[in-house]
C-alpha cells in the first residue's frame, strides 16, 4: 500500500464519523422542532386541567365554609364528639345509651307506666358512620339538597345521638306517630312535656327552632356533669337567642 492510499484511509474514517454525527444532530434538531408544538399543547392542557381542578376544589371548600358559622355549627347543628364505647350500655336490643343516663331513663319509663303511659325507645346512640348513611341516604330517597335534609337529620359528626345522651321516644299505643310530628298529639308526648324535666331530659328541637324541624320525639339528657359539658354550647346559644 502506497503512502497516498495510507493517508486517505487514515483520514476517511474520522471524516465519515464527523459527517454522520452532523447529520444525526440535524435530524435530532428537526425532530425536537416538530415535537415542540405538541409538547407545548400537552403542557397547556395539563395546566388548564390542574387550574380547573384546583378551582373546583376551592369552590367546594368555599361552599362547605359557607355552611359553617362562627360557633362551628353546620345547617343549624352543632358539632359533637362521639362517645367512647366503654361509656355505652345496652338497655334493650339495639338500643345503647350513655351510662350516665341509664338509670334516669329507665326510671322515667317506669314512672310513666305507673301513670298508664307506655313509652317506647326508638333510637339511642348512633355512630358517626351510621349517621352518615342516614343523612346521605335521604338525598336519594327524598330528592333533597343538604340544607333540606339537615332540617330532619343532622350531618355526620353533628348529631346529639353520637354523644349517647340523646333518645328518640314513641308511644306504644300510637306507633303510627313514630318519628312523626303527630307524636306531639299523643299521651306519651303530653306526659313527657309535663314530667321529663324531673328526670333531667329536655326537648332538643322545639317549634321555635328556625333551622331544624320540630322533633317532639327527640330528647336529650342533661343530668350529669359530662352531659352538661357536652350541651353547654347549645344551651348558651339558646340563652343568647332568647335574650
Amino acid at each position: 500500500m502506497d503512502k497516498k492510499k495510507e493517508v486517505n484511509e487514515a483520514f476517511d474514517i474520522p471524516v465519515a464519523e464527523r459527517k454522520y454525527i452532523k447529520e444525526t444532530y440535524i435530524k435530532f434538531n428537526k425532530s425536537i422542532l416538530l415535537l415542540l408544538p405538541i409538547l407545548f399543547l400537552l403542557f397547556s392542557l395539563t395546566g388548564i386541567r390542574l387550574r380547573r381542578n384546583s378551582g373546583l376544589s376551592l369552590i367546594r371548600e368555599n361552599n362547605i365554609q359557607n355552611f359553617k358559622n362562627q360557633d362551628n355549627s353546620i345547617l343549624g347543628h352543632l358539632p359533637y364528639n362521639e362517645v367512647l364505647k366503654e361509656k355505652l350500655v345496652l338497655i334493650e336490643p339495639n338500643i345503647e345509651v350513655h351510662i350516665d343516663m341509664k338509670d334516669s331513663l329507665l326510671k322515667m319509663r317506669e314512672d310513666a307506666k305507673d301513670d298508664g303511659i307506655l313509652l317506647v325507645f326508638l333510637s339511642g346512640y348512633r355512630s358517626k358512620n351510621l349517621q352518615e348513611k342516614i343523612f346521605y341516604s335521604l338525598k336519594s330517597s327524598r330528592n333533597q339538597v343538604a340544607h333540606e335534609r339537615a332540617r330532619v337529620s343532622a350531618p355526620p359528626g353533628y348529631s346529639e345521638h353520637s354523644t349517647g345522651f340523646a333518645i328518640d321516644i314513641g308511644d306504644f299505643n300510637r306507633r303510627d306517630t313514630d318519628f312523626e310530628v303527630e307524636f306531639e298529639n299523643t299521651d306519651a308526648f303530653r306526659w313527657l312535656k309535663n314530667n321529663a324535666a324531673r328526670y333531667h331530659f329536655k326537648l332538643s328541637f322545639n317549634k321555635n327552632n328556625n333551622k331544624v324541624d320540630f322533633e317532639p320525639w327527640h330528647w336529650r339528657y342533661e343530668g350529669s356533669i359530662e352531659a352538661l359539658k357536652v350541651f353547654e354550647q347549645s344551651n348558651r346559644k339558646l340563652i343568647n337567642t332568647k335574650n
